[in-house]
């Protein structure tokens, strides 16, 4: 066995959570017995690398965050039993090597390119490269990344690894196979070719491809690591595994160009063990980023699940279906085909999905032909998956399985293939050690809940909260806060809808509970206490709504029911300033009703009449009208911006002294809207109302009379928006000569001609509909007194079929009874 190289490094590039590469990994620390084992991951870590070696139940991630006052960023590195970086770590250190993370930490600029606000570290490089990859594929005639990787690596020679003596020179890994060659990749299919396959294989994905900056400055300070630690290693190697799109670049930066990242034993000498030559002094460890001044960040772990790390499921990291591969890492590729096999025929008769014994031997028996007809040496997952499909599924399918692509479930997959998918996946989930660092909000929930007799999610049934009681108030702003920062546990059935929403009470029933330590652990990098992180969440929202008010409408009122104080104050400016530059009357209205709904109404949550309130109301109230009147064309019923002149009614009738337009300006905006004959017939008519409820002398016969001219397919148009701002002055309100509204409406239905009618009905209804049942019924019945008959409302109101349907049924009678007459037929009638 020939003595490792000294002072050298060996780089294992890998792919994220490979068990070939984690068996790799693992045979090169026994051989090599390396001073260092340098892995990718974030570098903010090493000093609490412990805390990943307490006796986790794996899959677990170490969880980063980061926040500014212009950026926010999450970030996880999953780590399971077959992740090549998890077997490093455990694997050196108890060989006695020093384990380090050399990455820069994930909340690093870095990163940022690959994702705005969250990522996954292991997502593969591979995959922003993908040209390649696309290449290898249609040169080995197959689908996807994932069935090429398994086919060349996870099967073919993946069970096993090199024989003894595979590392003992280091110069082997960067000699074999030619990278230019995709032959070579494929190789005898023995252990032995195993990593130089690998180095081909990362060779041809990073080829000439130009990294981009993130990239580099991660290689950089990669590269970094691996220079100071080869000039503290000794006599003794250094190995480097990190992800194999970075090891061609690793090695260069690390030799320089003189070495062309060659490693045989008869490359150029480097004196002192160290790469830059004996001149240059030895290199320090590099430094660790910091957070800057005023930005908050760190790391935690977190448990994580396979269904998390499943590709289909929306995992970067590329190799979907970890329930698969767990098998392939414990008992080898045989036994994880038939493990596979096994798991799909329970899980679809789990789901009555019938599954016989004659379709599994057909499954099987299509898996292994495709396994012999593709060149595999034992069936891989695509092969037993295909297989299944085969047998399973007689329905034309109309979109290609997904296993021969990459991404997420599309909706309309087949339910047999879904249920396909999520046994490949399996049900593991991850567990920390007792013993684990947890943020400080953590801590606090947990006392929180047990003070309110809410600690154990599962045990408690469904209550209610009173919110007039203080106990009960205290009780729905914790649940409150909690469903903002989106831990599960509880959830709100029932409860006020807005600030003017007359209920008093809430019902709570028990959620789901599934991932709430890892929600509570990562809600942890929004603050130390409950109401802070409620709080820093209910900002960002805020921050990321811009010059949207809409979704403020629905923010100010979730800080209300958390009891957030200070934070109100933030939002409530922030509306104030906004309402004046929204463009549509739509969501104005919603940020009008909650804020007017609140500054009258609110008793239990402390904000009535409060002064920032009264500034939105009033900023959206002159809004309103200002877009109003200047709104023209479209036509049909837009019941958002009748829902805004409402509110700006209310807020003209309750709260006046709040607002700079009074009630007269408002009557003659609305006059000069009524007038305007290139507006919506809808908002003319809600211009009418607005001046009846308002209260402003008008004759209110002159514009219903009005009506008479309407075109039949504007008329229901226009009374829709009458209606929904005068609906009560309708059904109240009389002529200057005493007769009732509702009867001068009635006799200008009654003299559309019947095409007429038939044309506007559909309006009609929908402009009815703005009424109550009680007040359909008042008019029914005085309808029926004005035909002089006897009878029920309520029985009219109640027809056997579709109004529509009754009239247009009668209209075909009078045709074809016309029809009859000009031909001498008719019947009499």
């Amino acid at each position: 066995m020939t003595p490792p190289a000294i002072g050298r490094a060996v780089f294992l590039g890998v792919r994220h959570h490979s068990p070939a590469c984690a068996r790799l990994v693992g045979r090169a620390i026994e051989e090599l017995r390396p001073a260092y084992v340098l892995v990718e991951g974030p570098a903010d870590m090493n000093d609490r690398l412990g805390e990943l070696l307490l006796g986790h139940r794996l899959p677990v991630a170490v969880f980063s965050h980061y926040r500014d006052e212009t950026r926010v960023a999450t970030s996880w590195a999953p780590l399971c039993d077959y992740s090549p970086e998890w077997v490093a770590l455990r694997d050196g250190h108890a060989a006695g090597a020093e384990v380090r993370f050399i990455d820069l930490p994930a909340w690093h600029p870095a990163f940022a390119e690959r994702a705005d606000r969250q990522t996954n570290r292991y997502a593969d490089a591979e995959a922003r490269y993908a040209e390649a990859t696309e290449r290898l594929c249609a040169h080995f005639a197959v689908d996807s990344v994932d069935a090429l990787w398994d086919g060349l690596f996870e099967i073919e020679g993946g069970g096993e690894v090199a024989d003894a003596g595979a590392f003992a020179d280091a110069g082997d890994i960067a000699s074999a196979g030619d990278p230019d060659d995709p032959d070579d990749l494929a190789g005898p299919g023995t252990p032995d070719d195993l990593q130089a396959r690998l180095d081909a294989y990362f060779e041809l994905v990073r080829g000439d491809a130009e990294a981009d900056a993130g990239d580099r400055a991660r290689e950089e300070y990669m590269a970094s690591w691996v220079r100071a630690a080869l000039a503290h290693a000794g006599e003794r190697p250094v190995l480097v595994v990190t992800g194999g799109f970075h090891q061609p670049a690793l090695r260069a930066l690390t030799y320089g160009s003189n070495g062309g990242g060659d490693l045989r034993s008869d490359g150029p000498e480097l004196s002192d063990h160290h790469p830059a030559g004996p001149s240059a002094p030895p290199p320090t460890w590099p430094e660790v980023p910091t957070p800057p001044t005023g930005a908050l960040g760190g790391s935690f772990l977190v448990p994580y699940s396979f269904r998390q790390l499943d590709a289909f499921a929306g995992y970067q990291s590329g190799m979907p279906s970890p329930g698969y591969y767990q098998q392939l890492w414990e008992a080898g590729p045989q036994a994880a085909a038939q493990g596979l096999l096994r798991s799909v025929a329970e899980r679809l008769r789990a789901r009555r999905i019938p599954v016989s014994t004659a379709d599994l031997i057909a499954a099987r028996g299509l898996t292994q032909g495709l396994a012999l007809m593709r060149g595999h040496a034992h069936e891989t997952r695509v092969d037993v998956l295909d297989g299944l499909a085969g047998a399973l599924i007689s329905d034309d399918l109309d979109r290609p399985l997904p296993w021969t692509g990459r991404g997420t479930l599309s909706a309309g997959t087949h339910p047999v293939v879904v249920e396909m998918v999520a046994a490949c996946a399996g049900e593991s989930e991850g567990r920390l050690h007792p013993d684990t660092p947890l943020p400080p909000l953590v801590h606090d929930v947990a006392e929180q809940l047990a003070r309110l007799g809410l600690a154990d999610p599962a045990a408690e049934g469904p209550f209610t909260v009173d919110l007039t009681d203080a106990a009960g108030l205290t009780r729905s702003q914790v649940l409150h806060r909690l469903r903002v920062l989106g831990i599960p546990g509880f959830t709100r059935v029932s409860g006020p809808a807005d600030g003017s929403d007359p209920v008093f009470t809430e019902r709570w029933e028990p959620g789901r509970a599934g991932g709430r330590e890892a929600a509570l652990i990562e809600a942890g990098a929004y603050g130390a206490r409950l109401d802070e992180a409620a709080s820093v969440v209910l900002g960002q929202r805020a921050r990321a709504s811009g010059t949207e008010v809409g979704p403020l409408a629905g923010l100010l009122f979730d800080a209300v029911l958390c009891g957030v104080g200070p934070l109100c104050d933030e939002l409530l400016e922030a509306l104030a300033a906004q309402v004046g530059q929204v463009p549509e009357l739509g969501p104005l209205g919603e940020v009008l009703t909650a804020a007017l709904g609140l500054w009258r109404h609110d008793r239990v949550f402390g904000v009535a009449r409060g002064r920032l309130l009264g500034s939105v109301v009033a900023g959206a109230a002159d809004r309103v009208f200002w877009l109003a009147e200047g709104l023209h064309g479209g036509t049909g019923v837009d019941f958002a911006r009748l829902r805004a002149l409402a509110a700006a009614r209310d807020a003209l009738l309750h709260a006046p002294e709040l607002l700079s337009v009074t009630r007269e300006a408002a009557a003659e905006a609305a006059a000069r809207i009524g007038r305007d004959p290139r507006a919506p017939a809808d908002l003319r008519g809600a211009a009418v109302g607005l001046r009846w409820a308002l209260g402003v002398p008008d004759d209110p016969a002159t514009a219903v009379q009005a009506l008479a001219s309407r075109a039949a397919d504007t008329l229901g148009d226009w009374l829709a928006g009458l209606f929904a701002l005068a609906r009560e002055e309708v059904t109240a309100g009389t002529t200057g000569d005493g007769e009732p509204l509702i009867d001068i409406l009635d006799g200008i239905v009654s003299a559309l001609a019947e095409d007429d009618f038939l044309t506007g009905l559909p309006a009609l209804r929908q402009a009815f509909a703005f009424f109550p049942p009680r007040e359909r019924e008042r008019i029914a019945q005085r309808l029926l007194e004005r035909r002089g008959k006897h009878g029920s409302a309520r029985s009219l109101l109640r027809t056997t079929a579709d109004p529509l349907l009754l009239a247009r049924a009668r209209a075909l009678e009078e045709n074809v009874a016309r029809l009859l007459d000009r031909h001498g037929l008719g019947a009499a009638r």
